[in-house]
């Protein structure tokens, strides 16, 4: 008998625990993807002077830091479908959730190690260093990611679905407070390493990567303890495919689902936009504007913050106006903040910048989540299939987003032109989301 018919629906225990979990990794997401290490990266790199010389290649620091985040999620995008099928039909759920888990942490560890480059020693040294460094974070970043394919597929199997919502809400509230609260801890350590008998801010600033692994690993044994043991089932070629299959059918059906395949490609463009302003906004307030480490955590967790306040109020407009109309308002301004982000030259500007994207990034996310909700069969086995088809296509939009991003970087120059680029893909998403019908629940299918 598989395990999973045996688990206690909307425990409180458990649900605490899979919460925990968000607690722990999201101290990644913050430490290392939004705040400290990009900022890191481009200091120890040469700033944003000269180009890297690696091995023989030159190119930007934040061109290749851009490539590795899109390398990262091409990888995981390509393996999503096969890592999803053995978490709905091989009932490996835990031990894959591990072995991301701890992949991921201890590259966050190996980052310590990771001191940058130095005019006084020789090239293949220098080059050694920055491809170490890049490596470890592509690994940490696959890990980050393959962990939550494995997170949220435990969802719908220890709560009833009209705990979704709560017990989703639950997850992210934890990753937030967990995330910040490591965070300060880790500006604290940086701002004053006397107090820690620390002498030099790069060691600082590395031992901010040890805590997160430590963090990620110590927390999530929590997680590992309470959640759902796995089942019997022994992973083989035909639970292999049945991911991919189960994305393929999905693909077939929305053949004749016109207004939910329009939103979805629409959802892609933007959501290219929307991801890679996220993950390289760090990068382009150090390289452009020359934000400091404590500058950038300051930067971040106002963005946080107003993320919170802006999921809410487009709820609320969504509420009056309806989905769509509030979906559209929303892209409106992301256009309005790359344009402005290209003629921004002051460090006060980009504050302001950056709570507009605070305000628009909580509510863009939750927002679509919702609204594809409503345009796909209700009550069906394929739901998962359906979520999992949209995951997948927000990690491919990260790909196609950051390595567009660096493309332009690399061909014009300019951080600037990138961010410009970006507007293109809030452009496409207006013209196709204008072409959208979103469905009431109870309508299962859609024709021209």
């Amino acid at each position: 008998m598989n395990s999973t018919q045996q688990i206690k629906i909307n425990d409180k225990k458990t649900i605490n625990g899979w919460a925990l979990f968000d607690w722990a990794n999201s101290s990644y997401s913050l430490v290392i993807t939004a705040t400290i290490f990009p900022a890191y990266f481009i200091s120890v790199t040469g700033g944003s002077d000269e180009p890297l010389q690696v091995y023989g290649i030159s190119i930007s620091n934040s061109v290749l830091y851009s490539y590795a985040i899109a390398i990262a999620y091409f990888i995981i995008t390509i393996l999503s479908p096969i890592l999803s099928g053995i978490a709905d039909y091989g009932n490996k759920r835990k031990a894959f959730l591990k072995f991301f888990t701890y992949m991921g942490a201890f590259a966050c560890i190996a980052l310590f190690f990771f001191k940058g480059v130095d005019l006084g020693m020789s090239s293949k040294y220098n080059s050694d260093q920055v491809l170490y460094g890049t490596v470890a974070f592509m690994i940490a970043t696959m890990g980050f990611a393959g962990a939550l394919v494995y997170y949220n597929s435990y969802l719908p199997v220890i709560v009833s679905e009209d705990q979704y919502d709560r017990v989703s809400a639950k997850g992210f509230a934890y990753g937030f407070i967990g995330s910040v609260i490591l965070l300060v801890i880790s500006l604290i350590i940086i701002q004053k390493p006397e107090l820690f008998g620390i002498q030099d801010v790069g060691v600082a600033t590395r031992i901010s990567f040890i805590l997160v692994g430590l963090w990620w690993i110590g927390f999530a044994q929590v997680s590992f303890k309470r959640l759902p043991k796995d089942g019997k089932n022994k992973i083989n070629k035909s639970i292999v495919k049945k991911g991919w299959q189960e994305i393929i059918k999905v693909w077939n059906s929305l053949k004749s689902m016109a207004y939910t395949k329009r939103f979805l490609f629409s959802f892609f463009f933007y959501s290219a936009g929307v991801q890679t302003s996220l993950f390289l906004a760090s990068t382009f307030a150090e390289k452009e504007l020359e934000f400091g480490t404590s500058e950038l955590i300051v930067l971040i967790l106002l963005l946080q913050i107003v993320a919170i306040f802006g999921a809410y109020l487009f709820s609320y407009i969504s509420s009056k106006v309806g989905n769509k109309k509030s979906l559209l308002s929303m892209l409106v301004i992301w256009i309005s903040i790359c344009v402005a982000g290209y003629f921004v030259d002051q460090k006060l500007q980009f504050y302001i910048i950056a709570c507009l994207v605070g305000l628009v990034m909580g509510g863009i996310q939750s927002l679509s989540r919702s609204t594809y909700s409503k345009m796909i069969p209700k009550g069906g086995e394929d739901t998962t299939s359906y979520f999992s088809f949209y995951d997948i296509l927000e990690k491919a939009s990260i790909v196609i987003g950051t390595l567009g991003f660096g493309l332009v970087e690399q061909i014009s120059g300019g951080m600037r032109n990138s961010l410009l680029f970006l507007s293109v893909f809030f452009f496409l998403g207006i013209l196709l989301m204008l072409k959208v019908k979103v469905q009431t629940p109870s309508v299962r299918l859609e024709t021209e």
